[in-house]
């Protein structure tokens, strides 16, 4: 007898909804350097949201959570080996502002193994990965970001949506808090698991 499978979930927010969003941070002209001016950096008066945000610290490799100024919690996490960038292509993190646009994952079990953004039916183990030695794998949750800023992380072969870039579980063998991952955001299982269970779609993340 065959087992069914539980089904998979995605979360998005609505265009018309991410299009008001955008309509209440308006952009600004983007410099081509790293994006580090008081216009856009998080640390700077107005530029922190209300609501619960996401902050990647790449030099420390994590991510917080935050509710306007207040910590509310802290993750190890795991960003590029190639180290941050844009372009498509790159193997880079993205930087800049980001939203998150789709919460994929709800309803599968810690190590469900995810190809093109759908469970597999496979669950990770270390006999699994050292039969597929080399395989990128994206376990247990997905959080799909899509950046904010024009031009820079946004449209174009510099679009982080289009690159497939995401929060998501790792193997626990590999190592958290230093770089390594093929661009997207590396967690631990149980870490994703709570993330995407406190942050809705719609979400702003920064990562710089």
């Amino acid at each position: 007898m065959n087992q069914k499978l539980p089904r998979w979930v995605v979360i998005r927010l609505p265009w018309a909804a991410e299009q008001d969003e955008e309509a209440r941070w308006p952009r600004k002209p983007k410099p081509t350097s790293v994006p580090t001016g008081p216009e856009m950096r998080p640390d700077m008066p107005g530029n922190v949201p209300d609501s619960r945000w996401l902050k990647v610290d790449l030099n420390a490799q994590s991510v917080e959570l935050r509710q306007g100024e207040r910590l509310l919690q802290h993750y190890p996490v795991s960003t590029a080996a190639a180290g941050p960038g844009e372009r498509d292509g790159s193997g880079c993190t993205p930087r800049g502002w980001h939203v998150i646009r789709a919460r994929i994952g709800e309803g599968c079990p810690s190590g469900a193994v995810f190809k093109g953004r759908r469970w597999t039916g496979e669950i990770w183990t270390p006999v699994l990965m050292e039969r597929q030695p080399g395989r990128d794998w994206i376990l247990t949750r997905i959080l799909w970001l899509s950046g904010l800023e024009r031009g820079y992380n946004r449209l174009g072969n510099v679009d982080t949506m289009r690159r497939f870039i995401y929060f998501h579980g790792c193997p626990d063998s590999l190592p958290l808090g230093v770089p390594g991952s093929k661009g997207c955001i590396r967690m631990r299982n149980a870490d994703v698991l709570e993330l995407h269970d406190r942050v809705p779609a719609g979400t702003r993340v920064w990562i710089g």
